[in-house]
């Protein structure tokens, strides 16, 4: 006689889901504030205004660079010695970037954003880690209670920013990355707590190779979702508190801004879990896609306060189905002993990407203005949906017919 099937004890995951939302909440405040300032920073620095988002630029950068390497060492080393490093890494690079504004070195300043970008490297992974010891039924969920670190953090990132501009005055936003410097280092005393058990190793290579796992078309379209969801998101807000500037408004209102964007990429986690689960990772995704739509359209009416807070807080709202609903695919398209791989490989494209859209944010600006950056959302929009109902399709085709017996 075969008894009930025992149920799922979910404990520990729900516990590494709370450290590493607190995780989230720090590194994101960093990010947030270095989203808001590095821009402006660059104004200051850079020697031509074409290259003022050159030091966000150089943050995703040094994510792109390092973020397979990471994924790799953990897979040594465990999750939670690779996060509590990065975040180390991240209080380097605030306190050199700090330092960098002192003595108005350019150069400087991008080695500490590139530094930095070994933080959100490492960050990128939360949203994995969560999943670790998570059961199948709980891992959307666990996902989603980590991006809700970000809503702490779009408070305490846009406040820290206003609060700390004019802190080591007359030097301006150096307080600001001071403080940034303290927020990572909290974030890696958190993740001290983390309860991951690190995978066994072997000198031989586990799982498929990685072609095949990259081949697969729910792959593709997953990664792809995933990467042009931060591409256009990096893309608008990388260049927002810089349009913002030439338009007249102030830093305390691109922070304001920022803040309600912020707010709207992580608030939605709160649900997006749900819906996913309820309709379906590719319709969300595609929902997500249809936002960043509406916040293009939103830009391209004016370039007044309410415009730039709408567009931006659909931004934020677009980003959150759009690359939750990716990554959620994505963790669907490997087996335990590939994920350091598979992830590997997604993240990597999707920072060398946003390495590519936040550059591409300060060319764009200085050469077609506003209307350009919000135009360029359209056609990845366009190429995301299309892959989205390409899959759908495609899995459609293979399903088996009414009255057919499968093989």
């Amino acid at each position: 006689m075969t008894g009930a099937a025992s149920p799922v004890d979910d404990r520990r995951a729900r516990r590494n889901a709370i450290i590493l939302a607190l995780a989230q909440a720090l590194y994101g405040a960093t990010f947030t504030a270095l989203v808001v300032s590095a821009g402006l920073v660059g104004v200051q620095l850079a020697p031509s205004p074409s290259w003022a988002t050159l030091p966000m630029s150089m943050a995703i950068v040094g994510t792109a660079l390092t973020t397979f390497p990471i994924s790799v060492m953990m897979r040594h080393t465990g999750r939670r010695a690779g996060f509590i490093m990065a975040a180390l890494a991240g209080a380097l690079g605030s306190a050199i970037g700090m330092v960098a504004i002192f003595l108005r070195s350019f150069e400087l300043f991008l080695a500490g954003c590139f530094i930095i970008g070994v933080y959100q490297a490492s960050a990128s992974y939360y949203r994995f880690a969560a999943a670790d010891t998570a059961s199948q039924s709980f891992r959307p969920k666990a996902i989603s209670w980590v991006m809700t670190g970000g809503v702490a953090a779009a408070l305490i990132g846009t406040v820290l920013v206003m609060a700390s501009v004019d802190l080591l005055a007359p030097v301006t936003f150096a307080g600001t990355w001071l403080v940034m410097a303290l927020l990572a280092f909290a974030g890696s005393i958190v993740l001290l707590a983390l309860d991951i058990p690190a995978m066994q190793t072997s000198a031989a290579p586990s799982g498929r190779p990685l072609r095949v796992i990259a081949l697969q078309p729910r792959y593709i379209v997953a990664a792809l979702s995933a990467v042009l969801a931060y591409g256009i998101m990096v893309l608008v807000m990388t260049a927002t508190p810089v349009a913002m500037l030439g338009c007249g408004f102030s830093v305390q209102d691109s922070s304001w801004v920022i803040q309600w964007h912020a707010l709207a990429m992580f608030v939605p986690s709160f649900f997006t879990g749900n819906l996913i689960a309820r309709f379906g990772a590719g319709k969300v995704s595609a929902a997500g896609m249809a936002l960043l739509v509406a916040a293009a359209i939103s830009g391209l009416m004016g370039v007044h306060f309410e415009n730039f807070a709408v567009g931006l807080i659909l931004l934020g709202l677009g980003w959150n189905l759009g690359f939750l609903g990716g990554t959620t695919m994505l963790t669907e398209t490997y087996e335990p002993e590939e994920k350091n791989k598979a992830e590997g490989l997604n993240d990597l494209v999707i920072f060398f990407t946003t390495a590519v859209t936040s550059l591409s944010a300060g060319k764009l600006l200085d050469w077609f203005g506003w209307s350009g950056v919000n135009y360029a959302v359209f056609p990845m929009v366009i190429l995301a949906v299309a892959m989205i109902a390409w899959l759908a399709l495609t899995q459609r085709a293979s399903r088996p017919q009414p009255g057919q017996v499968s093989s």
